[in-house]
């Protein structure tokens, strides 16, 4: 394959590389800090680079705590369709919502926050989990000029995944970098989030067709 070299309208999205989704971290996906140092050679690569948080405000409605004789990882009906629980995560201004110490965040030219309103989760980087609240993300790409949407970091089956389908949606063009990201994996859940992504257009590459 031609090595990817990105450009002026290129931009690397990396997606809520935080502690709490670490291993040791409140909700850790399994090797999630294997993807760093990958993801901190692709940013050399990148002019432009933007980066999202989970940022929940103590008691967020998505946290099983919230909801009495609830257990993380069972799903309830929110207002907005169906919701997992999870484990209290990401909660503004701990230690578990920041960036894992070995990020490098220098080539950042944006963090975005997301899952800051209480009654909504929030796993795309461009819309809440109502699918109307956008986050202001797609504005900010577009203004900048910005064509091709590069996709790292975590989850690759549900923040990762639900960003890249939204980019599609938006009109972006989207690379996933496969390598560069690890899944969740709940019953199966990582090879439908390919397979879904790979639906709507989205090219699937690796570290080294990046020249990383």
């Amino acid at each position: 394959m031609t090595t990817i070299t990105p450009g002026e309208t290129d931009c690397l999205v990396v997606i809520d590389l935080q502690n709490d989704f670490m291993p040791g971290g409140a909700l850790a996906v399994p090797e999630g800090d294997a993807v760093v140092p990958t993801i901190n050679r692709l940013a050399a690569r990148f002019r432009h680079v933007v980066a999202t948080q989970d940022w929940h405000p103590a008691g967020h409605s998505s946290f099983a705590s919230a909801h009495p004789g609830r257990s993380p990882f069972e799903t309830i009906e929110a207002a907005y369709g169906e919701q997992t629980l999870w484990p209290d995560h990401c909660i503004q201004g701990t230690s578990g919502a920041a960036f894992h110490d070995d990020f490098n965040p220098e080539r950042v030219e944006l963090v975005l926050r997301k899952g800051f309103r209480p009654a909504i989760d929030s796993y795309s980087a461009f819309t809440e989990n109502d699918r109307s609240t956008t986050t202001g993300l797609e504005g900010y790409l577009r203004a900048r000029g910005f064509k091709r949407l590069f996709f790292v970091g975590l989850a690759t089956d549900f923040c990762v995944r639900w960003s890249v389908e939204d980019a599609r949606t938006a009109g972006f063009q989207a690379v996933l970098i496969e390598d560069a990201c690890r899944a969740i994996d709940l019953e199966g859940s990582r090879t439908a989030a390919l397979s879904a992504m790979k639906a709507v257009g989205t090219q699937i590459a690796r570290s080294s067709d990046l020249g990383v």
